[in-house]
This record gives C-alpha cells, structure tokens and sequence, in this order.
C-alpha cells in the first residue's frame, strides 16, 4: 500500500443513523478500523476517514453500503460488519445488499430473520428449491435455526400442518437409563436446543398451544421409526451421530408434500468406535439424485462470536496438522 495518507468525508443523514452505524459502544466502527487499517473520526453527522488509498476506498465502500442497510430499516451487528469488509475485499460488493434483503420470518418480537452470509442465503434457497437438503457445517452458521424459521413460514403460509423436529438422543456415549425422571425428562436434554429456538420464534404462548395441538411435535429420532410424515416439515438435527440404518431410516419416512431438512457437522461425530456416521455415508450415496442438495457451509458462515471462527479455523489446522503427521508415520512404517 501507499504510505501517502488520503483523506474522505461522508456524510450521514442524522444522528440516528450515526449511532446505528457506530454500534454499541462504537463496535461496529472498531472492526472498520481494525481490520481495514482506517482511521475514522466522526463529527456531528459526517465521518471522516484516513489511511492510504486502498484502505480509505476500501472503507468507503464498506460504510456506505452499510448506510443503505441502515436506511432500509436493518439493524447492523459486527457479523454484518465483518461479512460486508470480507466482500468489499473480494470486489463483492453488490453482494453485501443480497444479503439482507429478503426476509425470512418474523419472531414474536418482531425482528426480521434474514441470512447474514452468501451460504446462509444458499442453503436457504436450497431449502425453498428441494425437498430434501443436507446442510453440513461447523457450529454457529445458523444450520438448524434457519431451517427452523423455514418451517415457521411454511406453516404459516398453510404449505404445510405439521413441524417435526428430531435428533438423536444419545451422543457421546451416554446411556439415558442412568438419567433420572421419565423418558420424557430423559430426552429433554437433548432436545433443548430445538426447544430454545422454537421459543425465540413463536414466543413460549403460541409454542405451547401449538405443541399441544399436536401442530409442533420434538422427538427423539427413534419415534420416527414406522411412520409416514405426510404433509410435515421434518427437520433432523446433529445427523452426524445416526448411524446409517437411522439415516436411512428417517429419510424413507418422508410423505406426500413433506419436505426433510437434514443438519449436522462431520467434524463433531460422536458415535462409538466401528459405527458409520449416517450423514457421512449419505453425502456419498444421495449426492447425484435430483431433488436432494447438499449445501455445505464453513467458518465464513459462523454468526456467533467471533471467536468461534478463530476456534473452528484452529481446529482445522491442527487437524489437517494431524493427519499429515499420521500419513507421515505410515510412510515410515
């Protein structure tokens, strides 16, 4: 880069919009800085920014594509933030706008569930195209919370009359025998999370009243075994621990104008030594049949804090690490 510092004013149309660009406590701005190497100064309702060419332009892009987001009434947080300098510095730009401008659902406080991430928006489209779709990835890109607030809007657009959400109910080993309560109890644990998404959506009031209605059922995935889901949106969560016998099992359940979404993480198998990760053995079997997608996300699509990227990258290093190292060990031997 030059060593020749450029100034740019942009002007901002209010207060209001300052802050919102700004962020709590100025994080937005920060990560502008920070990872674009800009310096900006704000003053009343214009910004100034200084660094060399490259970065100035750069964050020029970034903060007015921003400003639009904000005009349009979205709310801004450090993952937009950090997505949007990704693709400015990529020269994909445009994309920045795609995005966030189609609406997902709207939770029962009445915030808009977008996509934040160009593969976020791909498994969603998937999702809309298929009737079946594998969505594959690390934790934190939004794989079961997405394809849940999916469910929601199929529901309540009448597309379908049920929502069946399921997981298998035993990881790592754990026996549920030796949990206490009933089966119900037993299971919960493992469900939770399916429970805590289903309540930012709905609100606790519509949730209940549809779960006894029997509109919404959670289940561990052996209650699936010898029934046909007509008319239902079924989603399987943490596919990596079936085996395959229950993969197979669950996909052959689906019926007549029902859709399955299949989520899980092959880096996270828990499954006992010898035993085939079901979600493995399908992205081989099931990957050129029509109407089945695979979407396959990574840590560029992780909207958690951002320490989990860094952690899911550190991971994937060591591991590659791992197994040059054991390849090496082998040639030896």
């Amino acid at each position: 880069m030059s060593d020749v510092l450029k100034e740019q004013i942009i002007d901002i149309d209010s207060m209001e919009v300052l802050m919102a660009l700004f962020g709590n406590f100025d994080e937005n701005i920060k990560i502008i800085e920070e990872e674009v190497g800009v310096h900006v100064i704000a003053r009343e309702t214009q910004l100034q920014l200084v660094g060399s060419k490259e970065q100035v332009e750069l964050a020029s892009i970034v903060i007015n594509k921003l400003l639009d987001r904000i005009k349009k009434g979205d709310a801004i947080d450090k993952n937009h933030v950090r997505y949007s300098i990704q693709l400015a510095s990529e020269g994909r730009e445009e994309l920045i706008e795609e995005i966030m401008a189609d609406v997902i659902c709207i939770n029962h406080k009445g915030k808009q569930i977008k996509c934040k991430t160009l593969g976020q928006k791909r498994y969603v489209r998937a999702i809309a195209q298929n009737d079946i779709v594998f969505g594959i990835g690390p934790a934190g890109t939004g794989k079961t919370y997405l394809a849940m607030a999916m469910a929601v809007t199929a529901y309540k657009n009448k597309e379908v009359s049920r929502i069946i959400l399921t997981r298998p109910a035993v990881e790592a080993g754990e026996k549920l025998g030796f949990l206490p309560g009933d089966l119900q109890n037993k299971v919960d644990p493992y469900l939770r999370p399916l429970y805590d998404a289903l309540y930012d959506l709905l609100g606790l009031e519509v949730y209940q009243r549809l779960i006894e209605k029997g509109v919404i059922e959670v289940a561990p995935l052996a209650y699936m075994r010898g029934r046909t889901l007509d008319d239902s949106y079924i989603i399987l969560d943490e596919a990596q621990n079936t085996t395959s016998e229950q993969m197979k099992m669950f996909l052959t359940r689906l019926g007549v104008g029902s859709k399955a979404i299949i989520t899980g993480d092959v880096t996270q198998i828990d499954l006992p030594r010898g035993k085939k990760s079901g979600l493995v053995e399908a992205s081989r079997v099931l990957k050129d049949i029509e109407g089945i997608e695979f979407v396959y996300l990574t840590h560029k699509d992780v909207v958690r804090h951002e320490l989990v990227m860094k952690i899911i990258r550190a991971y994937d290093r060591y591991s590659q690490l791992r197994k040059a190292k054991d390849e090496e060990t082998e040639e030896e031997v």
